[in-house]
């Protein structure tokens, strides 16, 4: 009798063993804070000398969560807020979870499926190999008025998502954005593909993004506010990186094209519109490095030429500006969460640019001329 209840009772434990490993899960709290000192010419006012927040990452914190449903099965989610640690207040056009909202199901066999607000995949893919977009030249490096969305943003509504798992070095995925407009499915939607290949020391990435009518149905549609609006953005790219040894070299080039832009949000506090038919057109070719002088110091570097096509705009010629985008920036390590940074960055273009003038993101303020020089010192906190 005694037998046979141990027994019983070691079957009850393991059966509750078995059942609490299958539903563990965990809620991780996590962030950064990136504050600086920054300094832009060419205001049209002087020289502004401002604190900015997010000059290489943006400000943010966010909850994430997995639960282990068995089998190699679990439910996650990321819900994340941008901020302004200047002022405090909410980016992301006051979202609460501005930056990042999604849940979905994760596969260690299938891939991951998510719904929510989330990037598409120029940025997924081809972001890491950009000076921009990563965690070396961030925000600053962004090419003119971040018209690839490499610097993330572009951030879609009503999305659903597909990544797979890593097939020995290949990733790939896609995603579409609904319009959530009766009667209007193609009305403010966006579609994206994008797969990365690592092998060796090389990494090879690219992406597309088609966006139709970012400038409708903003309040529920798949786009609440593109960088420049149009009736149909189009954004495409490839490249690739190389590491040895403490060093890594990349290249990107990618083409973003706006038919029929209406209005442009970049850098301005109102968005300035455009003439009916106006038509833009971004070639962008990005080289870049990185270096780790010590395990605590590193430095890199970037150089984009860009070619521009503006045509539509009213009586105006069409025109062919030319930028370059160079950036320097220098980061060390306090500690594995803390580190402080320097960088400056220089644009300039040549011949007429109907957009206005240089205008280097995160400065805050457009160049009244077609050069402008800004310069940031800052630290980042991660928790």
């Amino acid at each position: 009798m005694k037998k046979t209840l141990i027994v019983a009772a070691l079957a009850g434990a393991s059966s509750l063993l078995a059942s609490a490993a299958h539903a563990q899960s965990s809620v991780t709290l996590y962030g950064l804070i990136d504050a600086s000192i920054m300094y832009t010419n060419n205001t049209g006012s002087g020289a502004r000398y401002a604190m900015n927040s997010g000059s290489i990452n943006g400000s943010r914190w966010g909850l994430r969560g997995a639960e282990d449903l068995g089998g190699g099965l679990k439910a996650i989610f990321v819900l994340e807020n941008g901020f302004s640690i200047s002022n405090g207040t909410m980016l992301q056009q006051s979202r609460e979870f501005g930056r990042q909202a999604f849940v979905g199901l994760s596969s260690n066999q299938f891939g991951t499926i998510t719904a929510g607000r989330q990037y598409e995949s120029v940025y997924d893919y081809l972001g890491p190999l950009a000076l921009t977009g990563s965690g070396y030249g961030g925000t600053m490096a962004a090419h003119p008025y971040d018209n690839d969305t490499l610097n993330a943003s572009l951030r879609v509504n009503n999305t659903v998502k597909y990544t797979s798992v890593d097939y020995n070095g290949l990733k790939f995925g896609g995603m579409y954005g609904f319009s959530n407009a009766a009667g209007g499915f193609s009305n403010n939607r966006v579609y994206s593909a994008g797969a990365s290949y690592q092998y060796a020391g090389f990494n090879f990435a690219g992406g597309y993004t088609q966006v139709n009518n970012s400038g409708s149905n903003t309040a529920t549609g798949a786009v609440g506010q593109a960088t420049i609006a149009a009736a149909r953005n189009r954004i495409f790219g490839a490249g690739l990186n190389y590491a040895f040894g403490p060093a890594v070299i990349g290249f990107v080039f990618t083409q973003s094209k706006y038919d029929h832009a209406s209005a442009d949000n970049y850098n301005v506090a109102t968005a300035v519109g455009l003439p009916t038919g106006s038509y833009i057109r971004f070639n962008n070719y990005e080289v870049n490095g990185r270096y780790s002088l010590t395990p605590a110091w590193n430095v890199s570097a970037s150089y984009t030429y860009t070619q521009g096509r503006e045509s539509g705009f009213g009586t105006q010629p069409s025109s062919s500006p030319k930028f370059q985008t160079g950036t320097l920036m220098t980061s060390y390590s306090l500690s594995k969460r803390t580190d402080v940074y320097a960088e400056g960055v220089y644009q300039q273009f040549t011949g007429t640019n109907y957009l206005g003038g240089a205008s280097i993101n995160g400065a805050g303020t457009p160049s009244s001329s077609n050069k402008q020089v800004s310069v940031a010192v800052g630290m980042r906190h991660r928790f």
